[in-house]
């Protein structure tokens, strides 16, 4: 790589060492890397829109300066608003930030703002147009003299939008980007094969940054912000390109590696298998097991991901696999992300087991260590056969007999390489990834590429659809009496609050409304609180009370958004609901509809809110289809948000996004799939991989190839 392009950040102007490291903490170290940040939308500043020429219920770009600024505190339902007025030549516009206390202080009376965002009538003056927080970008302060004047990337073309990052904002890295293409942009490198380049039309490397960056005024704002200009396209393909090839050489190294073939058409096995099933079960789980089945007997490891809605019966399935492997003579062990789904998975196993005798064992962090070095000791002999627990099976202290089959529950909480940690725990042991976030394919592709896939697209019989109701806080008297009816009607309720504790935020907290809850509203009824920073032993206690019906309600937080299974409670109710994410609200509504009687999730969010929030309620509304919930999330929330792993970096693109782009994704996925899978393209996989920085092969999990 050309040394002006591989060289240090901290040479730019305005990078001092703050920023330069809070660069490096997201992947960005050298000039190259800092130009593969993409802007995620444009504006038009060549031709602003007049004030006195918006219009309501279309979304405008203006450049105007703040003329009033000020928070107004509603106390009736503890709301701050942000409330600007902004003016051109041509008028002046109302601007409403909801929520907007933190702009206090930050816009002020005299700065020169651009301001994108939807426009609609005022509701409380119907003559008055306002705009609903929109975006914003500070272009002067007129007390400050050093940002008086705009330069060549502010207005007068059309501007890149970047996604700020921490103190730096859209304006700093559109000039650290204009300066970098100023001066390196003839030593730009081509990174795709020519041939992949020629067979789709795909610009050079050079030319599509040049182009994304700062596109001509000519070109079409329509086109730029669908990111289908032909330099977009290019950009899309080379992320799934080197994501794929990553994907692919990685698949290709584990299947050469010598499995654990297992023995899976025996009559002890399928005698075993009838005995520990609770209920018949439905086709789609008899299909799911033959494919495991088949992939338990085949020479390599089988790693292979288990997707199904809440409560389609991944776990059983899951416990079948296990049998064959502990009846093959091998241990089984299953890594939950918290303690109560480790908790809830060791109470299933013994009581599911106990009819074939396997001994089942626990490991969580926080066991007692007298408990935790007996129970190390169980699963170092062999004597322990099943093994749940957290994070702590993959400590260094962990050592197994002879370990088959590891299973990981709620997979997206987890990343490639805890997964690595606990498989590296055995001689190449079958590997059996769980989730209840239904993926849709193309997704599945780019997420879980290395894996199988199994589908379970059926509801076992007898459970029940839930119904969903949107209430506002003024309508929780009559929430508060259907919840009192269902427990005297011999059921069970959910109450859950975002926080656990009081904050800045004037959010409910879950120790406060507990109290509130027990003295005030249900005095005569037994209530239960719930959160993650309780012991381990009282959580597991405040949970088996429940379970054995010995409280009525349970005020929680989302500690039980995953591996939870009471059958009798029939109602939750979820304060602030707005709050909380879509794949987050579907999966606690999944801890009621679990039995055979009607249940109901009551959301309870101010019936005025816009924007995301308000799809999301209205979402859970209309459907309880775990597929159709997914699709709404990721095109809210983006796939690295959906899955939780910007944080490490395995979904954080750029420009891609599976869903919107999945024709290209396929393209990509066949052409990275044949150089890596084909040996005698060995050579050029290197010199893929190789041309790339450090920072890339690791995002695109390429260290260890080539």
């Amino acid at each position: 790589m050309p040394t002006f392009l591989n060289s240090e950040l901290s040479r730019l102007k305005g990078i001092g060492p703050q920023r330069a490291t809070l660069l490096a903490e997201r992947g960005f170290h050298t000039l190259a890397d800092l130009l593969d940040y993409l802007p995620f939308r444009y504006e038009d500043r060549i031709r602003f829109t007049p004030i006195a020429e918006i219009v309501p219920g279309q979304f405008f770009t203006v450049q105007a300066e703040v003329t009033s600024a000020a928070t107004i505190k509603f106390a009736r339902d503890r709301k701050r608003m942000f409330l600007m007025k902004v003016r051109d030549s041509s008028g002046i516009l109302s601007v409403r930030f909801f929520f907007g206390a933190y702009l206090e202080g930050r816009l002020k009376p005299g700065m020169r703002l651009v301001l994108h965002g939807e426009v609609r009538m005022d509701p409380f003056r119907t003559a008055r147009r306002e705009m609903v927080n929109p975006e914003y970008e500070i272009l002067s302060n007129s007390t400050e003299a050093e940002d008086a004047d705009f330069d060549s990337t502010e207005v007068g073309r059309i501007v890149p939008v970047y996604e700020a990052m921490g103190g730096i904002k859209s304006r700093l890295l559109r000039r650290m980007i204009y300066g970098i293409l100023r001066d390196a942009a003839n030593e730009i490198p081509e990174t795709l094969p020519e041939e992949i380049r020629k067979r789709y039309a795909l610009p050079s490397r050079r030319e599509a940054l040049m182009y994304v960056h700062f596109p001509p005024a000519n070109e079409s704002l329509e086109l730029l912000n669908s990111f289908r200009s032909p330099a977009h396209v290019r950009m899309i393909f080379e992320e799934f390109f080197f994501f794929q090839l990553g994907i692919a050489a990685r698949r290709k190294e584990e299947r050469a590696q010598a499995g654990i073939p297992l023995q899976v058409r025996d009559d002890k096995i399928r005698s075993a298998i009838k005995r520990i099933l609770p209920f018949k079960p439905t086709a789609a789980q008899k299909r799911v097991l033959a494919e495991i089945a088949g992939n338990l007997e085949g020479p390599s490891p089988m790693n292979r991901l288990l997707e199904g809605d809440v409560g389609s019966g991944k776990t059983i399935v899951a416990f079948e696999a296990a049998v064959i492997a502990i009846e093959n003579g091998c241990q089984v062990a299953i890594m939950a992300p918290t303690e109560i789904l480790a908790v809830q998975h060791f109470l299933s196993a013994r009581r599911i087991f106990a009819p074939v005798g396997y001994r089942v064992e626990m490991l969580v962090s926080g066991m007692k260590r007298a408990e935790k070095l007996a129970a190390l000791e169980r699963i170092h002999s062999g004597e322990a056969q099943f093994i749940t627990g957290t994070h702590a099976l993959i400590e260094e202290a962990v050592e197994f007999k002879r370990l088959g089959l590891v299973i990981v529950d709620e997979q997206h909480r987890f990343g490639v390489l805890q997964r690595k940690r606990l498989m590296e725990k055995g001689a190449s042991p079958h590997v059996l990834v769980m989730t209840a976030t239904p993926i849709p394919r193309t997704l599945a592709l780019t997420v879980y590429g290395d894996l199988d896939i199994s589908v379970i697209d059926e509801m076992p019989p007898g459970r029940t659809p839930v119904s969903t109701r949107w209430l506002d806080e003024a309508q929780l008297p009559g929430a508060w009496e259907s919840i009192r009816r269902e427990i005297a009607a011999g059921r069970q309720a959910y109450i859950l609050y975002p926080v656990i504790e009081e904050s800045k935020q004037e959010l409910k907290a879950a120790t406060a409304e507990f109290e509130r809850l027990s003295r005030d509203v249900f005095p005569k009824l037994k209530v239960g609180l719930l959160h993650g920073r309780l012991p381990s032993e009282e959580k597991e206690s405040v949970m088996e009370r429940f379970r054995r019906r010995e409280l009525h309600i349970l005020v929680a937080t989302t500690v039980i958004e995953v591996g939870v299974d009471v059958p009798n409670a029939t109602i939750m109710l979820i304060e602030h609901a707005d709050r909380f994410g879509l794949a987050q609200l579907h999966q606690l509504r999944g801890r009621i509809g679990r039995g055979s009687e009607k249940s109901v999730c009551v959301l309870v969010a101010p019936k005025n809110i816009t924007g995301d929030a308000r799809e999301r309620i209205e979402t859970m509304v209309a459907t309880t289809n775990g597929f159709e919930i997914a699709e709404h999330d990721l095109k809210l929330r983006g796939p690295g948000e959906f899955f939780g792993t910007r944080q490490h970096g395995d979904l954080s693109f750029h420009v891609a996004h599976p869903l919107r782009d999945h024709k290209l994704l396929e393209l990509a996925r066949t052409e990275a799939f044949a150089i890596a899978q084909n040996p005698e393209r060995a050579e050029e996989l290197r010199k893929l991989t190789a041309q790339l920085g450090a920072a890339w092969q690791k995002r695109y999990q390429l260290a260890a190839v080539g």
